[in-house]
């Protein structure tokens, strides 16, 4: 039988999953990584040769002040900032306007949060009854950052990446909002693209919500509204594929409103506190969902490693197709 099927989420069934889904003590008391423990120097070897065209496609949408972030939880948008400009060495202002050999330079910074645009969501960024991914307590996260759980523990992310396009799959441009996405839709979207779900594979999947909301007015409420998304239910299917990572072009890729009422977001708490999964949001896929399509290879060579920076509980990443 299929994960999840003929079950509905209940608050039972979050407590159920929670136990069965666990990796704690998995890989030993003192990992951090979870789930990418799975990818293994053979999965990488395997991976590298899927690449056939050496065609390429980035992931990220971009870092700028047209983000979908409208304040919710504090974040706001990347703010680029110029610190020094050819403006300024033309008009002579630079400290080398004196060199003789005419030099001049630009310099800018960036301010932004880290989970603000296409990221990843660090083992340490999500707690439950004080605790973190295997059995760390919360309170190794302080105000000088993640003692554990840090973003610093996975500066390696390349595996085999599976587009599951599942609005495609659908007939439709986006999902509605409030779709749950059950394990019979991805095994219905592996058996469209032709694809299997193994071990150590990063999992992409496609609700077209991004597509559909980000040339609207505030993105319509793209930033912690209403969205498709993964059901709770598909927590087993994740556990016994063995997964590496998941990315989705949603804001939490789990679906909004929540499945259990007066909660929020309790498919994280299994997937990444219980079960140590690595998440990645907020990603661009219509662009890979084209391509794939046209050419009928849903599975690729993904390279995507978080910014190394150690403390954080989160990461901006570049993901990268190779085909």
């Amino acid at each position: 039988m299929t994960a999840g099927e003929n079950l509905e989420p209940s608050f039972e069934l979050f407590d159920e999953y929670y136990t069965s889904c666990s990796n704690w003590g998995r890989w030993g008391a003192d990992d951090q990584r979870g789930t990418l423990n799975y990818i293994t120097p053979e999965k990488v070897r395997s991976a590298a040769g899927l690449v056939r065209s050496g065609k390429t496609i980035s992931l990220q949408l971009p870092m700028d002040d047209k983000g979908p972030q409208t304040g919710a939880f504090g974040r706001v948008n990347p703010l680029h900032q110029m610190v020094a400009t050819g403006t300024d060495h033309l008009a002579g202002t630079q400290g080398y306007a004196d060199d003789k050999l005419g030099f001049g330079f630009a310099d800018d910074s960036l301010f932004f949060f880290l989970q603000g645009g296409s990221q990843w969501d660090a083992l340490g960024h999500i707690f439950r009854d004080g605790k973190m991914y295997n059995g760390f307590s919360a309170g190794e996260v302080t105000a000088k950052g993640a003692a554990r759980g840090g973003v610093e523990n996975m500066p390696t992310v390349v595996s085999r990446g599976v587009l599951l396009d599942v609005a495609r799959v659908k007939g439709v441009d986006a999902l509605e909002r409030g779709y749950a996405i059950t394990p019979a839709d991805l095994d219905e979207a592996c058996a469209a693209h032709g694809v299997t779900v193994e071990s150590g594979d990063v999992v992409l999947i496609r609700t077209g919500d991004m597509g559909a909301r980000r040339d609207k007015p505030g993105w319509d409420g793209y930033s912690a509204g209403d969205s498709p998304g993964l059901s709770l239910l598909a927590a087993p299917w994740l556990h016994e594929k063995q997964v590496a990572a998941i990315a989705t072009d949603t804001w939490g890729a789990e679906v909004r409103p929540n499945e259990l009422p007066g909660v929020f977001q309790p498919l994280h708490l299994i997937i990444i506190v219980s079960m140590g999964l690595l998440v990645g949001e907020i990603w661009d896929l219509d662009a890979l969902a084209a391509d794939c399509a046209d050419d009928g290879q849903y599975e690729f060579l993904f390279v995507g490693p978080p910014l190394v920076v150690p403390g954080a509980v989160g990461s901006p990443v570049n993901p990268q197709v190779i085909k």
